[in-house]
């Protein structure tokens, strides 16, 4: 036994660019890059260009629980850069003051005599009145001019009564057309259901273009007894970029409620309310938002959204793509199959300071990454609900847990906090604490995993089923690995109630403290647990 020193919390993170993905993103375990930059940047010849080691990136450090050195770089490079300035949030889409050029390049940089003052590149903001007809009309016009930036009318309600009827210029996108040739190859086996344009519908006209829609506190409704629809779709090419606005009672027939980006798309959604939308794609999902591209969400909130297909996903948003996602709450979301709050399927995604409570679904009630890669720092989990894993599930993916709190959360099968299978779970510097599995693992439960639990505490769990063991953690054909860790006042109804192993290999170090656990530590286990009063 030895005396506990308590989890080590994470340093606050900087402040950095929400257009950071541009430059690829990099998270522990997790790479997504986008190609040729270099070959751009060389190119570029004796222009004033940056280096590709200049551009904006994100580097998730494994020791800094996602914090961001991009203002280190900026100071380094301040010197070499001239006259180009970083975008900083709450600036403009297009590089701030007029006279600089998307991207932050000042135009007397960049510009001969004859061009200075021309402004090229400067677009004006446009107000749109409350009429949701006027808002119909300056997106038609956006699209017909390569883009714009546009702002509601201050606490309008733009109520939406039928999708917008346009010929659709998608040809399936880049996504799709992998999956043909995949099926072409392999017939039988393509990825998804062929698309239907017609369950794909949105109420507003498809974004092609860098469009910026500022909502000053407005409301994006559609009407009750209309058809169903979305609110935005974002093609290939398209960048939406969303603030400040209130999108309600969204129904797609296919993913993504209110907002869908395609695999070639872009958006960022910032201080955005998306409420009591549906998917019902049978397969798909993201009741709220569905992302295969790229997405940045900030300040935001999802309540009672649902992933109501047959396997409905992301029950408030579903990630395909590449996303970060930081400073938001979703409650009250659902999903038939997984990720009642929060979905990650075969996409790559960072959750930072962002709460999920009183979701649910079959496995994650309030978090599932499936087949992906995913980081969550600095979260809450709380009072989720789900047959497998309560608060959170993975399952044949990577999962980086560091700073959170799980708590309260209930399965009525394994995994009251936290359930894997075939996945990789670093909990770190967490407390698992106060949730309930009728199953086993009340607190945390794991089938050929390798879960590490460093610096944290797995506390007060319980497995209350007739045949419950590992009220604090149950460890099945893998490997459990804990490190300066608390595991104490755990129950089972069968013993152990603090650590239970089955055939996997168990290292328990010196520093951690198994005790007070009903009716034992780890008495039962089936494999020797070191450093353990039994």
């Amino acid at each position: 036994m030895t005396t506990y020193q308590g989890g080590r919390r994470a340093a606050p993170p900087r402040r950095r660019s929400r257009w950071f993905l541009a430059g690829g993103l990099v998270a522990g375990s997790l790479v997504v890059g986008v190609a040729g930059v270099t070959g751009a940047a060389a190119a570029a010849g004796d222009r004033d260009q940056p280096a590709a080691s200049e551009l904006p990136s994100v580097v998730l450090r494994g020791d800094d629980s996602g914090e961001w050195d991009r203002d280190d770089r900026r100071e380094r490079n301040r010197g070499d850069l001239g006259a180009r300035r970083w975008e900083e949030p709450g600036e403009g889409r297009r590089g701030g003051p007029a006279g600089e050029r998307p991207g932050g390049w000042d135009e007397q940089e960049r510009s001969g005599p004859a061009e200075q003052g021309s402004r090229i590149g400067h677009r004006p903001e446009v107000a749109v009145p409350c009429d949701s007809a006027k808002l119909i009309s300056a997106l038609v016009r956006a699209n017909a001019e390569g883009g714009a930036d546009l702002r509601l009318a201050s606490k309008c309600t733009y109520e939406l009564t039928h999708a917008f009827q346009q010929p659709d210029d998608y040809d399936g996108g880049i996504r799709d057309a992998r999956e043909a040739a995949d099926s072409a190859e392999n017939p039988g086996d393509a990825e998804a259901p062929p698309r239907n344009p017609k369950h794909d519908r949105a109420g507003l006209p498809v974004i092609y273009h860098p469009i910026t829609i500022r909502g000053e506190g407005a409301t994006i409704v559609r009407d009750t007894h209309a058809e169903a629809f979305r609110f935005f779709t974002v093609r290939d090419g398209g960048e939406l970029t969303l603030s400040d606005v209130v999108l309600r009672n969204g129904l797609s027939a296919a993913e993504g409620g209110s907002i869908h980006v395609v695999h070639g798309a872009s958006a960022v959604v910032e201080r955005t309310t998306v409420i009591g939308s549906t998917s019902l794609s049978a397969e798909g999902g993201g009741g709220g938002i569905f992302n295969d591209g790229h997405l940045v969400v900030t300040g935001s909130t999802f309540v009672d959204n649902h992933a109501a297909g047959t396997a409905g996903k992301g029950g408030g948003l579903l990630n395909g793509g590449v996303l970060s996602l930081r400073t938001s709450e979703f409650r009250g979301n659902s999903a038939v199959a997984y990720g009642g709050g929060f979905g990650n399927y075969r996409g790559a995604a960072e959750v930072h300071s962002s709460t999920f409570a009183g979701n649910n679904a079959a496995q994650g009630g309030g978090i599932a990454s499936f087949s992906a890669r995913t980081r969550v720092a600095d979260s809450e989990v709380v009072d989720n609900t789900a047959q497998t894993g309560g608060g959170i599930a993975n399952s044949d993916a990577l999962i980086f847990l560091r700073g959170l709190e799980v708590r309260d959360n209930t399965a009525t099968g394994n995994g009251g906090g936290i359930s894997t299978f075939q996945g990789l779970v670093p909990v770190d510097d967490s407390i698992v604490a106060g949730n309930t599995a009728r199953g086993s693992g009340g607190g945390i439960f794991a089938e050929k995993s390798n879960l590490l639990v460093r610096w944290s505490e797995v506390d007060r769990n319980h497995a209350v089923g007739a045949k419950s063991k590992g009220g604090g953690v149950f460890a099945s054909l893998g490997q459990v690995s804990l490190f300066s860790s608390r595991v104490t006042g755990n129950g089972a109804t069968v013993k152990p109630g603090g650590l239970f192993a089955d055939k996997a290999r168990v290292k328990v170090d010196d520093e951690t403290d198994i005790i007070d656990n009903e009716s034992t530590n780890c008495e039962g286990a089936t494999v020797p647990v070191q450093n353990c009063f039994r």
